[in-house]
């Protein structure tokens, strides 16, 4: 499924849990290569960040074993994608990559390998990463790992994440994984109801969004312009430097491990093309008009309030409420 932008979008805006009870059959996983749509950037950026940065995407605290979870990820994507992936016994095959891990963890051609580079990064990797990399690379999703004990995330496979460093993510109990995010009293405060409402036996999914100047899916702090918009952008020039960013995120339960593998789809839209109605820049609008002062400075946001605003009534079909703004 999309981003759901009824669900997601209303005012006042309020950081909060958002969980919603997954659909019987609702899909988690979105292959990264489709007959019909092709390769999508996710697999292009993720090649790049794990050619480069592994080291901050393929992350595991020292003795945890991934593998009742990973097996989990891989089963579900097996009955819900079989065109992107299959299981034969200990192989694991991505087909629409053409490339598969054989029982030894050894990359292996499968079919036609129409992504060499990506037989190449395997061989180069450890091999206890190369079935989380395959996935990775096989799926829009990243994924991580959350253990119901410990409340910590012990493993992720990251590489895309929007303005967070993974690694300093592993490890970290939930409150503290959520503490830099502002007016965070609803997710901090229901923490450990909500680490076992998702690692329980039910699937559920929630949606995030923002506004950003940043025009690709890896978003680590390391990596982006910290000066955002250009000083004094207004109308259609501000809106041109614009990205709806839209996250939907899934968790799937690891039967009888007290864990979930929690999924992360990343998309981008330029904003002027990002809504399909004036109802929706509506929302857009009394959503931004709502964040409180720390929202929209934790989100970079504050400096261009007004302007946003006063595009986004625009195509609403409301009258600016700033009467210079073009």
């Amino acid at each position: 499924m999309p981003f759901d932008f009824d669900f997601a979008v209303g005012s006042p805006h309020r950081m909060q849990p958002g969980l919603r009870r997954l659909a019987a059959g609702a899909a988690q996983l979105t292959p990264a290569v489709e007959p019909h749509r092709g390769v999508s950037r996710h697999l292009r950026e993720k090649l790049a960040v794990l050619w480069a940065f592994r080291d901050q995407a393929l992350l595991a605290l020292p003795g945890f074993d991934a593998r009742p979870a990973l097996q989990a990820l891989a089963e579900q994507a097996a009955a819900e994608q079989p065109m992107a992936w299959r299981i034969d016994g200990s192989t694991w095959a991505a087909p629409t990559l053409g490339w598969a891990l054989d029982g030894d963890d050894q990359p292996q051609a499968s079919g036609r390998p129409d992504w060499p580079e990506v037989g190449t990064l395997l061989a180069q990797l450890p091999r206890g990463q190369r079935r989380a990399a395959l996935l990775a690379l096989a799926f829009a999703e990243d994924f991580a790992i959350l253990d119901a004990n410990t409340g910590t995330l012990p493993w992720l496979a990251v590489a895309l994440p929007s303005m967070w460093a993974p690694e300093h993510k592993l490890g970290r109990h939930f409150t503290e994984v959520h503490a830099p995010v502002a007016d965070n009293r609803l997710i901090v405060g229901a923490a450990d109801h909500l680490v076992k409402l998702v690692t329980g036996p039910d699937r559920w999914e929630r949606f995030v969004w923002t506004l950003s100047t940043h025009p690709r899916l890896h978003a680590h702090p390391q990596r982006v312009d910290p000066a955002r918009w250009a000083p004094g952008l207004v109308g259609d020039a501000l809106a041109a430097q614009t990205w709806w960013r839209t996250e939907r995120q899934t968790f799937i339960p690891v039967p009888g491990a007290g864990q979930a593998v929690f999924t992360i789809r990343v998309d981008l839209t330029p904003l002027a093309s990002a809504f399909s109605s004036p109802a929706q820049a509506a929302r857009v609008h009394d959503a931004l008009a709502s964040m409180s002062a720390a929202v929209l400075a934790y989100r970079g946001l504050a400096a261009v309030q007004a302007p946003l605003l006063a595009w986004l009534a625009r195509q609403a079909g409301a009258t600016p409420a700033d009467p210079a703004a073009p």
